[in-house]
């Protein structure tokens, strides 16, 4: 049977079933039996999730998860998290409780600028181009502004538009640099309407309009998180030396891209976890927080940590450009039971929360390397899906808990442990 196909977006989503087991799977009633077990029972719901992308068959589960007593400039949270990695939700609520009872975290938006392009090709003379950019800037403003009322409206809109020479990366290329405030929404849809409708008032026989579209790298649209205290208050036994060994594997990160691309990594599950709950991008978070970890032509750190005057400092700078309205946010049922979970945040307010879990994240890894060491905690966490894997019934199970109490958990000692218990039976 071939496995090219026409019209398939045409297929109901049965048919698209069918041919898919059919052409993929030796078992194609258990194929379908798989994708079908993750349909959820109530039609509204399952129509819901089918619209929202192209050819949906199924749904795809990722745990939904709540990490309690986050407390943010003296409010209290309890922060939603989607991930599907061990112990990731078990690192942020106990960093949670443990910076409670230090006085919590510390939050504040530095900015909220966001950028969209206008890129276009122009062979010309370079004042004759300024000179038309600006006899037809207020008009570029005038082709969007049934666009941007309502956002106005909101105390949002467009901020500036610049004439940019990029001619020195590559010939004849310059581009329009819009920056813009979309309040509450992520705004991706509305900055992409604007630029068009620039690109359409701008270009003529000389100028050839390449493309125009947002940018996901928002260095200006920033979100600050910290935490500190002295530094005896820190750990129980060895502050001094634990502390220091904190702020040296910070530094490192500064100073290694090998250790700071896995260091950031950490931030993200944080991060991308509420991302995921609250129904935002977390792709565009990926890429723009990773280009701005390297705007010094170096990956390096997104946190930083100092000791002075025996306070520890730790903190965080990251762009997050996010949403409360609009988009996935007011669609999912579990986007919005998140926002309301949160208090229905402001996108400011939500930039908050997220940059502490990612800081909360860091943290939790940082003092696991410095003392005990990651796989202690995380191996722990990864016990009971490697029971699972094995088939283990519940008595088995609780066995190899305890079992394995005080002891290392790697794969193997569990397979072994695991066996050693089926053959003593």
């Amino acid at each position: 049977m071939s496995k090219t196909v026409s019209g398939f977006s045409k297929f109901s989503k049965e048919e698209k079933i069918d041919w898919i087991a059919k052409s993929f799977f030796d078992d194609s009633e258990k194929a379908k039996e798989v994708l079908k077990q993750y349909w959820n029972t109530n039609k509204y719901l399952q129509d819901l999730h089918d619209d929202f992308i192209e050819n949906t068959v199924s749904n795809f589960y990722l745990p939904y998860a709540i990490a309690p007593n986050f407390k943010i400039n003296g409010k209290d949270y309890a922060v939603p998290m989607v991930i599907e990695e061990s112990s990731v939700v078990a690192a942020a609520s106990l960093v949670a409780k443990f910076w409670s009872t230090r006085g919590g975290f510390k939050a504040a938006v530095i900015s909220t600028t966001k950028i969209g392009q206008v890129h276009f090709m122009y062979q010309g003379d370079y004042e004759a181009l300024q000179r038309y950019f600006e006899s037809k800037k207020q008009h570029l403003f005038e082709a969007t502004s049934e666009i941007t009322k309502n956002m106005r409206k909101r105390g949002g809109g467009i901020l500036n538009i610049e004439l940019r020479d990029k001619t020195s990366e590559l010939e004849n290329y310059y581009q329009l640099h819009v920056t813009f405030e979309t309040v509450d929404s992520m705004g991706a849809n509305f900055i992409n309407t604007c630029l068009e409708a620039i690109a359409n008032e701008f270009k003529k026989d000389d100028i050839q309009v390449v493309m125009s579209i947002l940018s996901n790298y928002v260095p200006e649209c920033l979100v600050r998180a910290e935490v500190s205290c002295n530094v005896n208050n820190l750990y129980a036994e060895d502050a001094e030396k634990y502390t220091q060994k904190f702020v040296q594997a910070v530094q490192i990160a500064n100073a290694e891209p090998h250790r700071a691309v896995t260091h950031n990594k950490g931030i993200m599950n944080g991060v991308d976890a509420v991302v995921l709950a609250t129904g935002n991008d977390f792709r565009a978070v990926e890429a723009g927080v990773h280009a701005y970890a390297s705007k010094s032509g170096v990956y390096k750190s997104l946190t930083n940590a100092t000791i002075e005057n025996g306070v520890f400092k730790f903190w965080i700078e990251i762009p997050l450009a996010l949403g409360t309205v609009g988009g996935l946010t007011s669609l999912h049922p579990l986007s919005k039971f998140s926002l309301g979970l949160l208090g229905n945040p402001s996108a400011k307010e939500l930039m908050q929360v997220i940059a502490v879990a990612g800081l909360a994240q860091n943290f939790a890894a940082l003092r696991a390397l410095t003392t005990t060491g990651i796989q202690h905690g995380h191996m722990k966490m990864h016990l009971t899906n490697i029971i699972k894997q094995l088939g283990a019934s519940e008595e088995e199970k609780q066995f190899l808990i305890n079992y394995f109490e005080n002891k290392t958990v790697t794969h193997n000692a569990v397979v072994e442990a695991y066996n050693k218990l089926v053959q003593d039976k």
